[in-house]
């Protein structure tokens, strides 16, 4: 049998592996693998409500065991560490990060989906104090650093100064949330800072708006609605240098930070510009319209860690969208047989939309045939919102599950504080 291999358990590579597993493993027409150096999958859009406390990731997480044992396909966890194009195969890291063999696999066909991870821009100290959002390990680290500042704080009766650098949908979804956080926390009796007064939250842009993905109008009204939770908003300001204790701007002025989390920007992880494939100045790997690398045909790439440059639109964001359309589309490719016709990758931009908290979001709908922008705000962007996720697990689990889900998660909201109050 043809072995396939996916690198990357993200959006876009569960959803490959499950479609592939659903119909080339089940008929035994091909061996599917999947390989991840974590051994669970969390969607990646809601990690900020992993930092914020929201959500419990122990439980949120999916087992790519046992979605492997469902839909026959194979998971193998360790991290890629090379490639030998010549005779196919990959090298993953010793089993459990012990000091035994590496391991050897190989393939017919490769797909990389490795993700992305934050882009510092070369700003000095941001690497070395700033926190990241790349992975569910990063976002508890945040979770514990704030819990643990918070404490202290009450503690001396010293405020909280807490600086988000990025006002894209990360920063903007994770102040908002941290703001809730901090209220909640307060009401539990955990801290016994002022949330209004005492826990500081400043979102930085270099940008003239917030949210570059969305109109003008849809920014300011985010802006608004941070701001009327006692959110600081910084536009039009650029980042110089990151300290322990403070974030400077290119203007000479200091914001005060006893925590910094960097949502500024992302790249390919550096293992894309080891590979000897063709990357741009983001690393990012380039492909062709079937998401083909330019130097093998046995090789794809999607999602963050592909450069796919639409005719129409352009280079395709990273966005969780981008990534689940390439996967359903190398899910029909792959099937395919090679004597076939090839078709070609169109990215459809359907719009964007952010969480501003518990009961608010913005953002803009595209029309599938007109292509019309329509601005939503408000409860039915918080509904469409949460609808995002749910499609996500349409995609892994089927409508029974999905639904099995979205009822546990309301029925948890409903028995569980909203946040967590433990470190």
């Amino acid at each position: 049998m043809e072995t396939i291999v996916i690198v990357g358990g993200g959006a876009g590579g569960l959803e490959l592996a499950t479609r592939l597993g659903n119909t080339l493993g089940a008929c035994k027409r091909a061996r599917v693998l999947l390989v991840d150096r974590w051994p669970g999958h969390f969607w990646k859009p809601l990690l900020h409500t992993v930092a914020s406390g929201k959500c419990d990731p122990q439980v949120t997480e999916l087992s790519f065991s046992a979605q492997a044992l469902d839909h026959d396909f194979e998971f193998v966890q360790g991290d890629m560490l090379c490639m030998d194009r010549a005779h196919q195969t990959i090298t993953l890291s010793p089993r459990d990060g012990g000091d035994g063999a590496c391991r050897v696999i190989a393939y017919d066909k490769l797909v990389l989906a490795l993700g992305s991870v934050t882009n510092f821009f070369g700003v000095p100290g941001a690497e070395q104090h700033a926190l990241t959002l790349d992975s569910v390990a990063d976002a508890e680290a945040f979770r514990r650093r704030f819990f643990d500042t918070c404490i202290r704080a009450s503690e001396q009766k010293a405020p909280v100064n807490v600086v988000i650098v990025g006002g894209g949908a990360t920063g903007v979804e994770l102040a908002a949330e941290l703001s809730n956080t901090a209220r909640t926390l307060a009401a539990y009796r955990v801290h016994d800072l002022d949330p209004e007064q005492d826990i500081r939250i400043t979102v930085i842009e270099r940008g003239e708006h917030l949210l570059p993905q969305l109109e003008p109008l849809q920014a300011q009204r985010a802006a608004r609605h941070l701001r009327s939770l006692g959110i600081k908003v910084l536009t039009s300001t650029r980042v110089a240098g990151v300290d322990a204790d403070a974030v400077t701007d290119t203007d000479g002025q200091r914001h005060a930070a006893d925590l910094t989390l960097w949502a500024a920007g992302v790249e390919a992880p550096q293992l894309c510009a080891t590979l000897g494939l063709g990357v741009n100045h983001l690393r990012k790997i380039m492909v062709d319209s079937s998401l083909r690398s330019a130097n093998d045909s046995r090789i794809y790439a999607l999602g963050d860690c592909a450069n796919y440059i639409c005719p129409i639109k352009g280079a395709a964001p990273p966005r969780a969208q981008v990534a689940h359309q390439q996967a359903m589309f190398l899910a029909d490719l792959l099937a395919r047989r090679d004597d076939t016709p090839r078709p070609e990758f169109r990215y459809h931009d359907y719009g964007s939309l952010v969480s501003l908290g518990q009961h608010a979001a913005v953002g803009a709908l595209t029309g599938p045939v007109s292509g019309k922008r329509y601005r939503v705000g408000g409860a039915a962007a918080r509904v469409l919102y949460q609808m995002m996720y749910q499609k996500h697990l349409l995609q892994l689990h089927g409508t029974l599950p999905m639904l099995t889900h979205t009822l546990a998660d309301w029925l948890r909201a409903r028995v569980l504080p909203p946040v967590r109050l433990h470190r």
